[in-house]
């Protein structure tokens, strides 16, 4: 999952994932038997109602959960094989993590907010100067930098939250209801961020949201429904 190799080979595949929480008559089953590609260079939308398993998928997706039945395979790399630690390592260095409630470090800077996450992924002070302020640059807040998050916009802070996801180069970006607490105009402008993302970067995309607007702007929606997936509309690479 480093973006190198066959771009026709998937950087993420769920494999017959199953996630049941609890046991006995209390057991609630969030997935049954999800099964998705995730191509490079593509930006793909689950959408589904509140409850159907989207966050369950993509939780297990970044290695946060494990499922209780299935797989997730990383490029060549079964995640059902993984040590603990070999999914935080994965994690540090080859995915980006995008939650809808943007997730900053209040007082600390927005180049520090983006430096925390690549000190976290181990990256050396003098190569996480530089790229933080390519990622910052990258999402239009090179002149914002050093703002906290309370002087930023929501649409500022979120872009904070990608550029702190983008900062490490990974090569899938999972991402929680991102626009949900955007109005639609800073939701556009994160949505042109992912575009550029995949244009130019070919990052892969996988993200969870409600509204029909942002479905117009991806490659691929999948629907969640009793905790299966099927496709609904997907555009040539």
């Amino acid at each position: 999952m480093n973006g190198t190799g066959n771009p026709r080979s998937p950087l993420l595949e769920a494999r017959g994932v199953t996630r049941v929480f609890g046991r006995g008559s209390g057991a609630v089953t969030a997935l049954k038997g999800a099964t998705l590609s995730v191509g490079q260079g593509r930006l793909i939308a689950l959408k589904g109602r509140s409850g159907s398993g989207k966050t369950t998928l993509l939780n297990i997706m970044a290695a946060l959960d494990s499922p209780t039945e299935g797989t997730v395979i990383y490029g060549d790399r079964d995640g059902s094989k993984m040590t603990d630690r070999q999914k935080n390592e994965m994690r540090r260095r080859e995915i980006g993590l995008i939650f809808q409630s943007f997730a900053l470090v209040p007082y600390m800077t927005a180049y520090e907010n983006v430096d925390f996450g690549l000190r976290i992924a181990g990256i050396p002070a003098p190569e996480r100067k530089k790229l933080a302020e390519e990622a910052l640059a990258f999402v239009g807040l090179a002149g914002r930098m050093h703002h906290m998050p309370p002087e930023l916009s929501g649409g500022e802070q979120q872009r904070t939250a990608i550029a702190r996801a983008i900062a490490h180069k990974p090569a899938l970006i999972l991402a929680d209801e991102p626009t949900a607490e955007l109005d639609s105009r800073m939701g556009k402008q994160v949505m042109q961020v992912f575009r550029d993302l995949v244009r130019s970067e070919g990052i892969a995309i996988v993200m969870t949201t409600h509204d029909p607007h942002i479905m117009e702007l991806v490659d691929d929606v999948y629907a969640l429904e009793d905790g299966r997936i099927g496709s609904e509309r997907s555009k040539e690479a």
